[in-house]
């Protein structure tokens, strides 16, 4: 499989489609996720987890937070920053390695980068937020878009997220990726940060009635391509967090349902084993099977044989001389298991 280390060249802006996109997570929108998110389908947006502007400017190996597979595309890379200047030297870099576009989180509410002036606590500071978007989208070529909550601690109003976008969008940012809830700055965990403030999709509807020339797409709480479809009768895109991960089977419908595409994976077991090459190669490199079949262990969610799947890959893929032949085995049982059941069925 082709990395993507530098000048492989991106999506124009006006052929990237933000119908449907995966979340930026931390730890979890790795690569390697990304890939097997791949396996299942080749519309959606993928999202880099969040990269600070510090760990790529001042950082002894910045390649290794930027580099990815030619596969991936389309994909984009997320800074955490406040510093227009740096924000700008790592848009240009995200360019330059072949990134579809580039994101600024306004949205994470962990009081660990918060000191930092990342995440969410720029929404208190607008003018910050519209000098990094200006100065990245001088520094490069490629989509520059924000994501961002719909206002912090108690604020309720609505006119908080309106505002906030009006300002930010004289700068010319066009794209608004919107959690629809609030950031709570202190008190919460940014687990409970994505459970415990309400979820208010009305208010990102009546964004999308407010700036219809803007791209604007929703993020929060969504679970089903169902619910997918209900959100895009009223904005522009749907961005999808854990639910992608946890149940990546989900992945599978959407280039026929979201994007009109004819073609479809249907089979889990096949949707694996041309995954199966790329953790070969992931091997060879060093790395550890653990380390790799993590992101997978979703696939089988509520099927004969998946908690067998999950079972086997977490007593033996984390051992140290755990080889390919771990996650072969591991598809075997489902195999078995489905054969069984098929059997049973056929009997009854």
């Amino acid at each position: 499989m082709q990395e993507n280390t530098k000048n492989t060249k991106p999506a124009s802006q006006n052929s990237l489609n933000r119908r449907f996109s995966i979340a930026p997570m931390l730890d979890w929108t790795t690569s390697d996720y990304r890939v097997f998110a791949r396996a299942l389908t080749k519309e959606t947006l993928l999202y880099t987890e969040m990269v600070t502007t510090g760990a790529l400017l001042k950082g002894d190996n910045p390649e290794r937070f930027l580099r990815f597979e030619d596969v991936e595309h389309p994909i984009a890379l997320q800074l955490g920053g406040s510093d227009a200047k740096a924000l700008a030297q790592c848009a240009k870099l995200a360019e330059s390695f072949g990134y579809d576009e580039v994101n600024l989180n306004a949205g994470c509410p962990s009081d660990k980068v918060q000191h930092s002036l990342i995440g969410a606590i720029l929404m208190a500071h607008p003018e910050k937020v519209k000098d990094a978007m200006k100065a990245m989208q001088d520094a490069c070529s490629i989509p520059v878009t924000l994501k961002h909550r719909i206002g912090l601690d108690d604020q309720q109003e609505y006119s908080i997220v309106r505002d906030f976008i009006g300002d930010v969008a004289t700068t010319g940012t066009n794209t608004f990726i919107v959690h629809a809830r609030n950031a709570i700055l202190a008190g919460l965990s940014p687990k409970q940060n994505r459970e415990v403030p309400p979820l208010k999709y009305d208010y990102v509807y009546r964004l999308k009635q407010d700036f219809p020339d803007l791209e604007i797409i929703i993020n929060g709480g969504i679970k089903t391509l169902d619910e997918c479809e209900q959100h895009l009768n009223h904005v522009d895109g749907v961005m999808v967090g854990r639910e992608a991960y946890n149940n990546p089977w989900i992945l599978s419908q959407v280039d026929s349902r979201l994007f009109d595409q004819t073609d479809q994976v249907t089979d889990r077991i096949q949707a694996l084993l041309n995954f199966v090459p790329f953790v070969e190669q992931r091997l060879n490199n060093g790395e550890r099977l653990s380390h790799l079949t993590r992101h997978i262990m979703g696939i089988f969610l509520g099927q004969p044989g998946g908690k067998q799947f999950r079972r086997y890959l977490s007593e033996q893929g984390h051992k140290k001389d755990a080889s390919i032949d771990v996650l072969k085995q591991a598809i075997d049982l489902v195999i078995e298991q489905l054969t069984r059941a098929k059997e049973i069925k056929n009997e009854q």
